[in-house]
C-alpha cells in the first residue's frame, strides 16, 4: 500500500503550510462523518495511537491511518485529492472552499485542480 497526491491536493497542502507552518500531518481514521476523510492537523496536535500506521508522506507531510482501517485498505494504493467542498470540522482544510478526499487505485483518479485552468 502506498499513498500519493494529486496536484490539487499538493496545492491545497501548500496553502495550508503557508498559513499554519510546514509541520503538518494527515490522519485517516475511517470512522463516520469527519473521520472518513483524510484530516490535516498541525504536527502533534492529533494524538497518534499504538494502532496507527504511517503509510508514507505526501508533499513531505506524514500520512497516518488507523490500524483497523489499514487492515481493510491495505491491498490498494491511495491517492489524496482536493475537491470543492467543506473540509472536516477539525481539519485545517475547513473554510478553504476545498476538502481533501481519499481515492483508491480501483477508482479513476482525476486531478480536480480548478485553480490552474
Amino acid at each position: 500500500m502506498k499513498v500519493s497526491a494529486t496536484q490539487s491536493a499538493l496545492n491545497l497542502l501548500s496553502q495550508l503550510q503557508e498559513r499554519y507552518g510546514e509541520k503538518l500531518m494527515f490522519h485517516q481514521s475511517g470512522g463516520c462523518c469527519d473521520g472518513s476523510a483524510p484530516m490535516c492537523f498541525p504536527e502533534g496536535e492529533f494524538p497518534l495511537g499504538d494502532n496507527d500506521v504511517k503509510l508514507g508522506e505526501i508533499g513531505g507531510v506524514p500520512f497516518y491511518m488507523n490500524g483497523d482501517q489499514y487492515e481493510k485498505w491495505k491491498h490498494t494504493d491511495l491517492t489524496i485529492d482536493a475537491v470543492n467542498g467543506i473540509g472536516g470540522m477539525f481539519s485545517l482544510d475547513n473554510g478553504t472552499g476545498k476538502r481533501f478526499l481519499t481515492k483508491s487505485e480501483i477508482c479513476l483518479v482525476v486531478d480536480n485542480d480548478q485553480d490552474n485552468k
